[in-house]
């Protein structure tokens, strides 16, 4: 993705403003000619078309619910008969108070948090009494560019909302920035999507016309141009990908089996301190027997590039590392502290859960 486009978590902490049309005027003429024209009839594609979109909604909406936390707001979904919703860690992070409330209305539910894998932007809270409906979670990996999708959550505030659009382009790698309590994430396999994506969206469901919910809106593009969102790009984790970490954390309260490759190090990025601009990864610490450690990696060492990709900062290592596999070999450009470059060969681990 280009560097220049920053993704923007929509968590919303503040109260939408809406603004009515408002005509000018057009004389009592044109606006009696205006009444006496004739509706247009939908042909009977539409109108099927239609008619498919309002059955979607009416099956999957009731499944979509509002979150509201001390931090801001968010969205949800439900993922089982027991109360367990499945969100993005970013909705929830460093919340003391956690409400919900269904998409038809109702009081709201208290509900607590059962565990975040940040890695992956996703949470799960689970809320007390009520009767929530479970949504259906599809195959993302059947997804196609093209294909008619909808974005079901609470942007800016206003719970229930939908919108329409089509999947724009599949298994992109994405990363959100640091906000608040949330340290920031890189996304593999995310779905791109034309349906607008704005704060309060981040949890909700991208969902297809069959009713299946195939990704969780997480992300919009955000153009530094325009200081804004970027119109018609935004993202969401797969559903795939939620079908592996939320049973994990609904069990567990934590993921031991993420499926994400990873080096057995903790690094840093390191700043230029004359130009203030980031320019490295550095090994601060690595996991005896992981494959850095075996490979001969350490303690201030700096990463360069990892199979001939340049890692100037953590989120381009994490990208890298997003679009790979545990088990896989990579070559590895590392500098040591003498000012060596020296290439070596890492088998990738699997990255721990939290």
């Amino acid at each position: 993705m280009d560097r220049n486009v920053r993704l923007v978590a929509g968590v919303l902490a503040g109260t939408a403003l809406l603004v009515a049309g408002c005509g000018g005027g057009g004389g009592e003429h044109r606006a009696r000619t205006a009444a006496a024209a004739p509706s247009p009839s939908p042909t009977a594609g539409g109108a099927q078309l239609q008619q498919q979109y309002e059955q979607v909604v009416a099956a999957v909406l009731p499944s979509v619910v509002k979150i509201e936390t001390d931090q801001g707001e968010g969205s949800g979904v439900v993922y089982d008969t027991k109360g367990d919703i499945v969100t993005n860690a970013h909705v929830v992070a460093g919340a003391k108070q956690i409400r919900v409330t269904a998409s038809s209305g109702g009081s709201p539910l208290k509900a607590s948090l059962v565990g975040s894998f940040v890695a992956d932007d996703l949470a799960v809270v689970k809320a007390s009494g009520g009767n929530l409906r479970p949504a259906s979670f599809g195959d993302s990996t059947q997804a196609k560019v093209g294909q008619i999708v909808l974005a079901m959550g609470n942007p800016l505030g206003l719970a229930g909302s939908v919108t329409n659009g089509i999947v724009s382009a599949l298994n992109r790698t994405v990363s959100t920035k640091q906000e608040g309590a949330f340290p920031g994430a890189t996304i593999g396999d995310a779905i791109q999507t034309s349906a607008p994506i704005n704060p309060g969206n981040s949890g909700g469901a991208l969902v297809t016309l069959d009713g299946r919910v195939i990704g969780i809106p997480t992300a919009a593009a955000s153009d530094p141009q325009i200081g804004g969102a970027a119109a018609g790009i935004g993202f969401a984790a797969p559903s795939d990908t939620v079908r592996k970490i939320a049973p994990q954390l609904i069990q567990n309260g934590k993921v031991s089996q993420s499926g994400r490759a990873a080096l057995g190090a903790t690094v840093r990025t390191i700043v230029d301190p004359n130009s203030g601009e980031q320019s490295a990864v550095a090994v601060v610490e690595v996991t005896k027997g992981a494959g850095a450690d075996k490979a001969g990696i350490k303690a201030g060492d700096l990463i360069l590039a990892v199979n001939g990709t340049a890692t100037p900062d953590q989120t381009a290592l994490a990208a890298v590392l997003a679009g790979l596999k545990p088990g896989a070999t990579v070559k590895v450009q590392i500098e040591e502290p003498s000012g060596s470059k020296k290439d070596v060969q890492v088998k990738l681990g699997e990255l721990p859960g939290g």
